[in-house]
C-alpha cells in the first residue's frame, strides 16, 4: 500500500510508479546542483487569497489518475491556472509583499523542535536556492514559470527521536500571491505530479536514504506568499505505522507554516 494526500492511497500504480521515478530523477540532480544555507495553518487561503482558479487541464483529465507512466508522457501541455486576487483582500496586502521573502534562517530558526504536543524532531539538514527548479518536479517548475516567478525555495529534513522517520518540509516563496495561489491548488489537485523534492539525509546524519518506492505521505498549506510541502517517510521504507508517520508529517508542516506565517503576517501571531 502507498499513502496517499490526506491520507488516503492513491487511486492506482502508475502515478505513484511516475513519482518514485520522479524523486529519484531529482535527487540526482540535487546531489550535484543545489546549494546548501549559510545561515542557520489551516488553509490561510480564504482570507488572504481566495480567488477565481480557472484550471484547464490540457486533456489530461484530473488528480493523481491522470498522471503519466511513460516518459514521453512528460512533454504533456502544462495546465494554464490563472488567479484573480479577491474583492477583499485586505488593503495591507501590498505592504506584507513589499517585504523581502523569508530567510533560511526564519524558515527554519532551530534545529531542535518542539511542537505543541511535546515531540521531539532534529533539523538534519537544511538547503535553499533562487533557482526553484533545482528542488521542484519539471511540471511544477513549467507551472511556476507561467507566472512572474518562485523567489526562493528552502527545505529542511527532520527526524523524530527515535531517528525513524524522515520528513522534507519546503518553503517555495513567490513574487505574487497569485501565483502562490496556482501552485497551491495544483498541487493540492494533484500532488503527484506537482512535487517537491524530498531532501537526502547527509552522510554525517547517519540515517540511511529511504528505499526508491517506498510509502509517502504528502501534505501543504499556503501562507500570504508562500506554498510549504511536507514529504514524510520511515528511513527503512516501511509502509506500517500510517497514522503516526501522518501525524509527525503534519505536525512538522504545521510547525513551520506558523513560523513562516508570523514572518510574512506579524498581525496574524
Amino acid at each position: 500500500m502507498t499513502f496517499g494526500d490526506q491520507g488516503m492511497p492513491y487511486g492506482g500504480a502508475d502515478p505513484y510508479t511516475q513519482w518514485v521515478v520522479e524523486q529519484e530523477r531529482m535527487r540526482r540532480r540535487r546531489r550535484t546542483r543545489r546549494a546548501v544555507a549559510a545561515g542557520t495553518g489551516v488553509v490561510l487561503v480564504a482570507a488572504i487569497t481566495t480567488g477565481a482558479v480557472l484550471y484547464t487541464d490540457g486533456g489530461r483529465g484530473g488528480a493523481a489518475a491522470a498522471a503519466p507512466s511513460s516518459p514521453a508522457a512528460s512533454a504533456a501541455p502544462v495546465p494554464s491556472v490563472t488567479v484573480s486576487m479577491p474583492s477583499d483582500a485586505p488593503s495591507a496586502l501590498p505592504s506584507l509583499l513589499a517585504r523581502p521573502v523569508i530567510r533560511p534562517e526564519q524558515a527554519f530558526p532551530a534545529k531542535s523542535v518542539r511542537p505543541a504536543d511535546g515531540s521531539r524532531y532534529e533539523r538534519v539538514d537544511l538547503a535553499t536556492t533562487s533557482d526553484c527548479s533545482e528542488g521542484t518536479a519539471p511540471e511544477l517548475a513549467a507551472l511556476i514559470a507561467q507566472g512572474q516567478g518562485c523567489e526562493r525555495l528552502t527545505a529542511a529534513l527532520f527526524t523524530d527521536a527515535e531517528r525513524r522517520s524522515q520528513v522534507t518540509v519546503t518553503v517555495l516563496s513567490f513574487r505574487t500571491v497569485q501565483d502562490a495561489s496556482s501552485v497551491f491548488a495544483m498541487a493540492s489537485m494533484d500532488p503527484v505530479t506537482y512535487q517537491v523534492v524530498s531532501l537526502d539525509p547527509p552522510p554525517e546524519a547517519g540515517m540511511p536514504t529511504v528505499p526508491p518506492g517506498s510509502a509517502g505521505v504528502f501534505r501543504r498549506l499556503m501562507t500570504v506568499r508562500s506554498v510549504v510541502f511536507a514529504n514524510g517517510q520511515w528511513g527503512d521504507g516501511s509502509e506500517a505505522d500510517e497514522a503516526a508517520i501522518t501525524k509527525q508529517t503534519e505536525d512538522l508542516l504545521r510547525y513551520v507554516d506558523d513560523d513562516v506565517l508570523a514572518y510574512e503576517d506579524p498581525d496574524s501571531a
